[in-house]
């Protein structure tokens, strides 16, 4: 490698974190994220010197070219989304802490399970167009080149993209602490079986999403209701062991959840499962259960 080759290197590494937060974020997915900023690599690598001389900014040249890479991605999740079986969910990023690499992508509120629930509803030129203008400053004349449309249609996308995500706007993130004090009580009441005292830890407005893909068990439709969410947690709890030692803290997208496996005397055999969870008002308003074994494959499992 000579020395403008390894200059370039460097370059890009530097600009790595970026890349791959912009990435999941338009994708929702590890596996595409590391891919689409491998290939924004070689595209890079691959221009002669005249071509490179040309950018004036890298770190703009390369957002846009992700942009480009994932809007493909996004296209062909949405044909392999109208066979999958349930609900789809992003895949986790399960993190260490401020040491492991990926934490400077997920210190981003963008890439929180609930904001990435909300940008999933959205079609890819929406997602594409909103993300990179709004989060990461893409003028709509570069957006439009990486849609294939007009400027106007670009800012279109953008405009529609943001009224849907408004209209199932997540909560914001709040304090890590406050969220794992919140969390450690939802858990201590459904370890102690008290139906009134976990009804009372969930929002009005809770839910449970679970994706398993077809190819692991949670559940399929979305529970709604505090009542109703409640007794489902519960029943689970009783046949997986009636007791809580099997779920490991962990941070899921910079936010407290668990790392989920079945205790050695389960009546039912249960995979591994990352559980992530949202707060409101000082309630469990989300409970995101990902099974998908497709989508834990880069999760650490011996965390904790």
């Amino acid at each position: 490698m000579t020395a403008a080759e390894q200059t370039l290197a460097a370059t890009f590494t530097g600009h790595r974190s970026h890349l791959v937060g912009v990435a999941y974020r338009l994708t929702g997915s590890v596996a595409d994220a590391e891919d689409a900023v491998q290939e924004a690599w070689l595209r890079l690598a691959g221009l002669d010197e005249g071509a490179r001389a040309g950018i004036r900014d890298l770190r703009a040249w390369l957002t846009t070219v992700v942009g480009r890479i994932c809007l493909d991605r996004l296209r062909s999740a949405a044909v392999r989304r109208e066979r999958y079986v349930g609900q789809w969910l992003p895949e986790p990023l399960v993190t260490s802490g401020p040491d492991d690499p990926l934490d400077a992508v997920v210190r981003d509120d963008g890439v929180r399970m609930a904001a990435l629930v909300v940008l999933d509803r959205l079609t890819p030129e929406q997602r594409v167009a909103l993300v990179l203008h709004d989060a990461f400053g893409v003028p709509f004349a570069e957006i439009g080149e990486v849609l294939g449309v007009t400027v106007d249609a670009a800012r279109q996308h953008a405009s529609r993209g943001r009224r849907a995500a408004a209209a199932a706007e997540p909560p914001p993130r709040v304090a890590l602490e406050e969220q794992r004090e919140v969390l450690e009580r939802f858990l201590a009441a459904l370890a102690a079986g008290d139906v009134n005292a976990v009804v009372g830890l969930l929002h009005p407005d809770a839910v449970v999403v679970g994706d398993g893909g077809g190819k692991a068990r949670t559940v399929l439709n979305v529970v709604g209701g505090r009542e109703k969410v409640a007794r489902l947690l519960l029943g689970l709890l009783r046949k997986y062991g009636g007791h809580l030692p099997w779920g490991r803290p962990v941070l899921v997208n910079g936010d407290p959840g668990l790392l989920i496996t079945a205790p050695p005397d389960a009546e039912a055999d249960l995979g591994p499962h990352v559980a992530a969870f949202a707060v409101r008002d000082g309630l469990v308003v989300g409970v995101y259960d990902i099974a998908n074994p497709d989508k834990l494959r880069h999760v650490p499992l011996g965390l904790g």
